[in-house]
């Protein structure tokens, strides 16, 4: 997975680093994967269903207490990963026991108080998620109140097998590591990454302490050659493609590595599951 360390948060970074980072965590609590290597500045305005999760009391009030990332799909759901409610991640066994969880949203710069941060009613974590192998790593945020505009970006279904193919260009989102190194990202970022085959992400990922590839629930995605990718802080975050949510960044090893790209929860596998809590 990718937590941040103390203030690692969501960022899309150059490809992962050689050790797989849980995409959460800052130095001392941990958060979701690390700012977007590789990237370019992005802002809400433009992707107002990119969102951040919040915690001041766990990841200090530095970048608004960000620790992961998610996407809205409707004005009151959110989703993003199953890891980032873990005690690895919120160093509790129920999110309820952090008051001040929020999510953030049309907040382009976490250093200032623009956008709402709204409370969290209800919180379903995948009961099939194996941290073992990290498969069916989601969760779905039910909001207190709705977020005003639009409905949210649209989940990929298993009919959109297009969305998947082998070089389909793809854009990962997040406010996580920008260099691998714990600098985090104030400002949201976006970076280019290209869909691989399944075959390419089994063979980087057949199976370690780390976690293994599973197609039926995971796709991977970077550069070839590496340099752009998801890192710590960014866990939970969007990668999108025609405008489409086909995944949630959730594990990797290192950051913007060519023989690691970024492992991603497949958005098509689990979107019926996600329906049933919208």
């Amino acid at each position: 997975m990718r937590f941040p360390i103390r203030a690692v948060t969501a960022a899309v970074v150059a490809l992962l680093p050689a050790a797989v980072l849980p995409l959460a965590g800052p130095a001392a609590p941990a958060a979701a994967n690390g700012v977007i290597i590789g990237g370019t500045p992005a802002s809400t305005d433009q992707e107002p269903w990119v969102v951040a999760l919040s915690s001041r009391s766990r990841f200090g009030t530095d970048r608004s207490g960000q620790f992961c990332g998610g996407a809205v799909v409707s004005p009151r759901t959110v989703v993003t990963a199953a890891h980032c409610f873990g005690r690895e991640a919120l160093g509790v066994s129920d999110w309820r026991q952090l008051p001040d969880l929020r999510v953030i949203a049309d907040r382009t710069d976490l250093t200032g108080d623009a956008g709402e941060e709204i409370r969290l009613s209800q919180v379903w974590v995948n009961p099939g998620f194996d941290p073992s192998t990290n498969a069916g790593d989601v969760a779905v945020i039910t909001l207190e109140e709705a977020l005003p505009g639009g409905t949210g970006i649209a989940l990929a279904q298993p009919s959109d097998t297009q969305l998947y193919q082998d070089g389909a260009q793809a854009e990962v989102y997040g406010w996580g590591d920008t260099t691998g190194r714990g600098d985090y990202a104030d400002a949201l970022r976006s970076a280019p990454v290209t869909v691989f085959a399944d075959t390419t992400c089994e063979k980087a990922y057949p199976g370690s302490s780390d976690g293994t590839y599973l197609k039926a629930t995971m796709m991977c995605a970077g550069a070839r050659g590496g340099g752009r990718d998801a890192c710590q802080g960014d866990s939970g975050g969007p990668l999108v493609v025609s405008g489409r949510l086909v995944g949630l960044v959730s594990w990797g090893s290192g950051c913007a590595q060519a023989a690691y790209p970024g492992v991603y929860t497949r958005v098509s596998a689990v979107a019926a599951l996600v329906a049933q809590h919208m």
